[in-house]
Parts: structure tokens; C-alpha cells; sequence
């Protein structure tokens, strides 16, 4: 057992008072609540198995159709205790050996890790040594902040100061994210909040909003419908977020009905395709260029519904 993820495992811990927005949403914002449990529990396997394997054989007892947000629960807890102890880069050891399928999850989690902790993410994400998808952990830095900090983030749509460039953009893919899931997934409120942001940051909150709709679920296909009527406007966005979901479903072998709805709605295909659009778009991808090449792999899949 970990004596610091001991010490720091209630720092992590998940009340019912800290998802209010959740408990009037019905069988939404029920899945909802589900999925922030289970990136809790598997948070708090993370800081207390010291062997990897074991804390893997854990997370893997999860149902398929849940194990992706098992997986991010363990970057959050990977991440904490790597930035407390930052020489044993459990995180990077993770997603470079049996985590490597859920790179994108764990990602995720490692931002929310770190935004509890109130740490810096950029210097985390340098030490991922990961040319394209280490922008994910400020994703997931977004979602927390948005969810956990919604006042601040969402309805005085304030922005952390060490934010730069692209590192605003990818923060608020998973502020978009946050949205989805503070609003317990009901379009109109989803549309009002995102009204109230200046224009030039609503496209990637819409990019979250796919995302976070493709992947997690809790919706039915007349509720996807209505969101793409909402803001076709930001059809191409709302396609991104989808097709990214679609690629981390189907690069673990676990497609799902709700994923499969989303890109036949909003995208006009079906997951696998999407999936293969994901795949293709990450073909010669420059990485050593002034425009990270995870900006570039999410431009050339929106490209495809302009």
C-alpha cells in the first residue's frame, strides 16, 4: 500500500454535495453520476496499489463498457502521486506498457489528477515525452476546473494564467465536457452556457461537448438530434469530439450503442468509420513543428465534415 496516496486519498473523494447539478437530471444525469463514481473508486486503487499489475488486474475486472473511465479514474490517482514524486513517472510507465490502449483515458485523468492537487499541468505534460496526445491532460485539467470549480470556470468563464497558445484550446475541450456533464446533458441548457463564452472559444467547447456526448452516453437519439439542430453552425466541432470518441472506443475493442448513435447523427457514418477517419488523420503527422500535432490531428478530422 502507498503511504502517500494514503495521506493524500481524501483529497480525492467525491461527495454526493459535489454533483448538485446532477441529482434533478433524471436517468442522465443518474449515468452521469455513475461515471464520476467510477473515475473516483479506480482514483483511489491508483494511490493505494503500489504494484502495477495488481492495480491493472483491478481495473480490468471493470464491465467492458465501463473500464475506459476505470482507466481515467487511474490517471488521476498516477498523476497526483507523480507530482508529488515526479522521478518514478508512474504515469508514463502506465500508458507505455499494459495502459497503452487507454492512452487517452488515462490522459484525462492525469489533468483532473493535477488540477486537484492545484498543480501546473505543463511541465506534467513535457515529462510525458509524447509529441501528439500529451494536450490530452489539459482536456482533462479543463473538465475538473469546469466541473469541480464551475462558478469560477463556467459562469465567470475565467482561465487559468498559466494557459498559453494551445493550451487554451485543449483546456477547454474539457471544459466543454464539463458542461455536458453539469448540465445533466439537456441541450438547451448546454447551448445557453456556451452562448455566454466569446465567440472565439466556442468552437472548442463544442469539440468537448462531442466528445463527451460520443463517449460517455446517457442520451438517446432524439437528444442528439436536437443538439446538432441546435448549432449547426458548429456541426464540424461537434463531429471532432464524436469521431475522437469513436477512435478511443474502438482502440480498446469496446464500440457502444450510444457512440454508434452519435456518429450516425451528427457525424453521418457509422463509429468504425469514424474510428478509421481518427486513424487516417494521424498519418505523417509533423511533430516538429510550431503548431502541436495534436492541433493539426484534430483540424485534418474536422476537415472531413466542413
Amino acid at each position: 500500500m502507498s503511504v502517500v496516496g494514503t495521506l493524500i486519498r481524501p483529497m480525492f473523494q467525491v461527495a454526493p454535495t459535489d454533483l448538485p447539478v446532477l441529482t434533478d437530471a433524471g436517468p442522465k444525469g443518474e449515468r452521469l453520476s455513475h461515471v464520476v463514481y467510477t473515475v473516483t473508486e479506480c482514483c483511489t486503487l491508483a494511490l493505494l496499489h503500489r504494484r502495477e499489475s495488481a492495480l491493472v488486474t483491478r481495473l480490468d475486472a471493470y464491465p467492458e463498457e465501463r473500464r475506459g473511465f476505470a482507466y481515467e479514474g487511474a490517471g488521476v490517482g498516477l498523476a497526483a502521486l507523480d507530482h508529488l514524486l515526479p522521478r518514478k513517472h508512474r504515469t508514463r510507465r502506465f500508458v507505455e506498457g499494459p495502459a497503452a490502449p487507454y492512452l487517452y483515458a488515462v490522459y484525462l485523468g492525469a489533468g483532473m489528477g493535477l488540477a486537484r492537487l492545484r498543480g501546473n499541468p505543463e511541465p506534467f505534460r513535457r515529462r510525458l515525452k509524447d509529441d501528439v496526445f500529451s494536450w490530452v491532460v489539459l482536456d482533462g485539467y479543463g473538465f475538473h476546473e469546469g466541473f469541480f470549480a464551475h462558478r469560477q470556470h463556467v459562469q465567470e468563464r475565467a482561465v487559468p494564467r498559466f494557459l498559453s497558445g494551445y493550451g487554451q484550446s485543449a483546456f477547454d475541450h474539457g471544459l466543454g465536457r464539463s458542461i455536458w456533464f453539469a448540465t445533466g446533458a439537456r441541450v438547451d441548457r448546454v447551448v445557453d452556457t456556451i452562448a455566454a463564452f466569446p465567440e472565439t472559444r466556442r468552437g472548442d467547447l463544442w469539440a468537448g461537448v462531442g466528445l463527451a456526448c460520443g463517449y460517455t452516453g446517457g442520451v438517446d437519439e432524439p437528444t442528439v438530434t436536437q443538439l446538432r439542430a441546435r448549432v449547426p453552425e458548429y456541426r464540424d466541432r461537434l463531429a471532432e469530439g464524436v469521431v475522437v470518441a469513436a477512435k478511443a472506443r474502438h482502440q480498446v475493442g469496446n464500440p457502444a450503442e450510444h457512440n454508434e448513435i452519435a456518429c450516425r447523427v451528427i457525424c453521418g457514418t457509422d463509429s468504425k468509420e469514424a474510428a478509421r477517419i481518427a486513424d487516417t488523420a494521424l498519418a505523417a503527422l509533423p511533430t516538429d513543428g510550431v503548431r502541436p500535432a495534436y492541433e493539426i490531428w484534430r483540424q485534418r478530422i474536422r476537415a472531413h465534415f466542413v
